[in-house]
Parts: C-alpha cells; sequence; structure tokens
C-alpha cells in the first residue's frame, strides 16, 4: 500500500470519494493529494496520468523539482479508495461494554438497570482503562476519526478517557457528566457546586494535555434536563458563557416519557422560559447555542425545531438507539428543511453498533420508516446518509473548516476503504467481507454496496491529521 522515499510530505494517489453537498458525492479517480507533516492537505492534483506522474507534478508544485520526492506514497489497489474519516456525534464511552443489552427496557428503566451501575463501576481507573482502550481501537477500526465522548461523573475516569484518546490520535470530545438528581445515591453529584468544580477540574486537565485543542477538546455535558437541577442547568449555561469556545452536549426529545417528565420538573413559572418545552428548558438556561449538539430530538415539536434552527444548535441523529430503546424515529429530512445542521451517532450502547457506517445504513432504513407514515420526500438517500457521517457530522462538533472532505487547507483524517473484487472463479484475493464486487458495477453502486453491506473488514487504513492510527493486518 505505501513506500517510501525522502521528503517530509506524504502522497497519497488513487481514487478519492467525499461529499461535495448533501445530495453529491465527488469521485476523482487518477488523482493525488500531498498532505504535509503537520497533517495538512497542501495540494490536490487531478488527472495526474499515473503514479509516477502524480509524484513528479505535486514535487515540482510543492517547490523541491524532481528530487524532493514523499517520505511516504500510498496508492490505492483495486476495488479501493480513500474516504473521510467519520464522525460519531454521540457515544457514551462509559457504555461500550453494555452493547447489545438492553432487554425490554424503554429509556428511564434503561437507565437504571443497565447504565448507572456499569458508568458508576468506572471509577475503578483499572476497569476504565480496560473499556476506554477498547472503545477507541473499536471505533477507530470502523474508521471513525472523531467522537463526542460522554465519560462519566468520575473525574479521574473522565481525564483517562481524554489522556487515551490522545495517545491513540483519536479526534475526540471528552465531557464529564453532569447530573445531581434524578439517579441512584451511588451515581450522583453531591451538589450543583460540587458537579461544576469536577466539570472546570476535568476542563483544566484536558487543556492542559492538548492546548491547541486540535485533537481532544474538553465539552460542557449536562446529561440530559432531568437529570440536572435548574441551579447546575444556571451554573453550567454561565460556564458556556465564560468559556464560549467549548461545545455543549446533551439529550434532547429522545422518549415521550422523558418529554413530560421535563414538563413537569421545569415548568416556566420556574425556568423563565417562553413555553415548557424541551429546546425552551435548555435555551432559558443559556445551553441552546451555535456550539450545542442535541443528541436524539425525534419528537420535536414545530416550534422547538425553529427555537434550534434561530439558535444553530446541531442535532445527532442515534438511529440505532432510537430504534433498539423503541425511541422513535426521527425526522431527519424534517430538521434538514428547517436549516437544522444533523450529524450521526452511534449511541452507544442504546445502539448497539460501534460503526457509523452502520448508523448510515440505519439512517436510511429509518427515513423510509418515517416515509411509509405518508411522508415520501423524508426518504435518505447513499449520497445523503454519507454526507451526515461526514461533512454533516463535522458541522456538529465544530471542525467543518478542518475535516470531512479532500480540499486543501483541511486535515487529512481519512480512511482507506478496500472492497472484496471477485475473480473469474468468484473467489475473493486476500481477506473476504460482506462485500462482493463482480467488476461490472458503477462507482456509484459500489459505493451504495458499501453502505449497505460494509464493515470493518473493509476498513483497511485510518489516519487522523496525516498520522496513521490504525491499519488492518
Amino acid at each position: 500500500m505505501a513506500s517510501s522515499l525522502e521528503g517530509t510530505h506524504r502522497l497519497f494517489y488513487g481514487s478519492f470519494i467525499y461529499s461535495k453537498s448533501l445530495d453529491q458525492l465527488e469521485y476523482l479517480h487518477d488523482a493525488a493529494v500531498a498532505v504535509s507533516s503537520e497533517g495538512k492537505i497542501v495540494a490536490v492534483e487531478r488527472e495526474c496520468g499515473g503514479k509516477d506522474k502524480a509524484t513528479e507534478k505535486l514535487s515540482s508544485r510543492l517547490g523541491g523539482g524532481d528530487a524532493t520526492g514523499f517520505k511516504e506514497v500510498y496508492q490505492t489497489g483495486e476495488g479501493q479508495f480513500f474516504f473521510p474519516g467519520f464522525i460519531d456525534t454521540h457515544l457514551h464511552a462509559s457504555q461500550y461494554p453494555n452493547v447489545g443489552i438492553f432487554g425490554k427496557s424503554t429509556l428511564l428503566d434503561w437507565l437504571n438497570t443497565y447504565t448507572f451501575p456499569l458508568e458508576a463501576s468506572l471509577s475503578d481507573s483499572s476497569k476504565a482503562r480496560k473499556v476506554y482502550s477498547r472503545v477507541i481501537r473499536k471505533t477507530l477500526s470502523h474508521g471513525t476519526t472523531c467522537a463526542a465522548y460522554y465519560a462519566t461523573i468520575d473525574v479521574p475516569s473522565t481525564n483517562l478517557l481524554a489522556d487515551l484518546c490522545l495517545a491513540a490520535g483519536q479526534r475526540a470530545l471528552v465531557g464529564r457528566v453532569c447530573m445531581d438528581q434524578l439517579a441512584p445515591s451511588y451515581y450522583v453529584d453531591e451538589s450543583p457546586e460540587a458537579s461544576l468544580s469536577a466539570t472546570r477540574e476535568s476542563i483544566a486537565h484536558i487543556t492542559k494535555i492538548n492546548p491547541e485543542g486540535d485533537i481532544i477538546r474538553p465539552v460542557i455535558t449536562p446529561r440530559f434536563a432531568p437529570s440536572c437541577s435548574a441551579p447546575l442547568l444556571t451554573k453550567l449555561g454561565e460556564l458556556a458563557k465564560e468559556m464560549p469556545e467549548l461545545p455543549i452536549q446533551t439529550h434532547i426529545s429522545e422518549n415521550k416519557s422523558e418529554i413530560e417528565l421535563v414538563r413537569e420538573l421545569f415548568p416556566p413559572e420556574k425556568t423563565g422560559a417562553k413555553d415548557d418545552s424541551y429546546a425552551a428548558v435548555y435555551d432559558a438556561f443559556g445551553l441552546l447555542t451555535g456550539r450545542t449538539i442535541l443528541a436524539h430530538a425525534i419528537h420535536l415539536s414545530e416550534g422547538e425545531a425553529d427555537l434550534i434552527a434561530e439558535r444553530k444548535a446541531k442535532v445527532s441523529h442515534c438511529p440505532c438507539s432510537n430504534s433498539a430503546i423503541t425511541s422513535g424515529a426521527a425526522r431527519v429530512r424534517w430538521l434538514l428543511e428547517r436549516g437544522i445542521v444533523v450529524g450521526l451517532g452511534t449511541d452507544m450502547s442504546g445502539g448497539y453498533s460501534p460503526s457509523v457506517l452502520e448508523a448510515a445504513r440505519l439512517a436510511a432504513l429509518v427515513s423510509r420508516h418515517v416515509a411509509m407514515g405518508g411522508d415520501e420526500t423524508a426518504k435518505l438517500s447513499v449520497e445523503e446518509v454519507l454526507y451526515l457521517a461526514t461533512r454533516g457530522g463535522a458541522e456538529v462538533v465544530g471542525l467543518e473548516d478542518k475535516v470531512g472532505a479532500f480540499e486543501e487547507g483541511m486535515e487529512w483524517d481519512a480512511q482507506l476503504v478496500g472492497l472484496g473484487v471477485l475473480g473469474e472463479d468468484g473467489e475473493v484475493e486476500g481477506e473476504d467481507g460482506n462485500v462482493d464486487v463482480f467488476g461490472w458495477e458503477s462507482w456509484e453502486e459500489k459505493v451504495a454496496k458499501w453502505v449497505y453491506n460494509g464493515d470493518d473488514r473493509n476498513t483497511r487504513a485510518v489516519w487522523v491529521k496525516g498520522r496513521l492510527v490504525h491499519e488492518r493486518k
């Protein structure tokens, strides 16, 4: 796959596919991308006329003449292409051991039965290291180059997750979970003041280990409104105002019982909100901003969607967990038409898979269920779910100018995807997988096969900011 030469830049040659817009993929073949030692895309060359000419053209273009060469040259093989890294906009790293374990529960019962006991147990640093190390390796192996993680209420456990992400090279938003009510006595913040203090402690650690914030960033994380008292939400809103560079992540309108609980806990006369809606509660406390990531957003009203769009908050669509816990089918087309930016989340462990590709295909399928309810326009195409998985997600986490496409000035967060190309005997050379390419498919058809049948066996290598962080042996 790679050959080494002298020089400081890396050259990637062959086929590249990325989202040009919501409903359009860009296909580049016989193309080359030069990446600097800092991981930035410094040149893109189309129609090169072969790898050797690509090397010559880009070496000359970068000012070194023919002699400069490249530190490494990666070339796609048959059935392979470079694709932007996936952005997982919502997942609970602490819940990874529970993937697939949700019994017959709905949201609130599931939290008490499965989730809170596991999260609380990760105050054991050895157990936390084992869980976090595995979820990072597993998500990277599925092509996830950036993840918005919820950790636990424990500061050392949260800080460990940030440390491990930085060491592994995975971009991450890492949030210490804030919750001071409606939780077990063994797993709850002692007070709003204690929750804020612990959050500041975690923010300070993450800022210290990666001052530039180019790989790891802290994120203000009220678990969801019901688990936070009004004084705590007030303090977190004040923190968000004090530190306007920090993103915010939380849940909204995942489950109808949860929505009713929010109405009971936060009546407008208590919060000063303009109405009793879930979105209005966050807005009243200063937590609905252009940096806010709202997971689920299944049962939003028209007024809530308008408010979210007005505040420029973003939505993480989690079709796997929404289905597994029987929460509902989010209307993604409806959100997009209202100008709301949407990305995809695996939402482990409500979701059963660490794969954003799985989330993309489930987003397509769930959109068809919405369409079967009477809105034919609700259906999402292959192109659209891949946009949500990359450029949409990048905008959700505030990285739209850096990642999600192969354009000069952006950073090389990418995966090398390899599909199974069949020989004349019907066998695949090398590792087999679920995607079979017979040879007569168009590139659009190959990509569709990957979306609906692909898995981590197709993710041959992964880079974050130019660093190779995963390679399938």
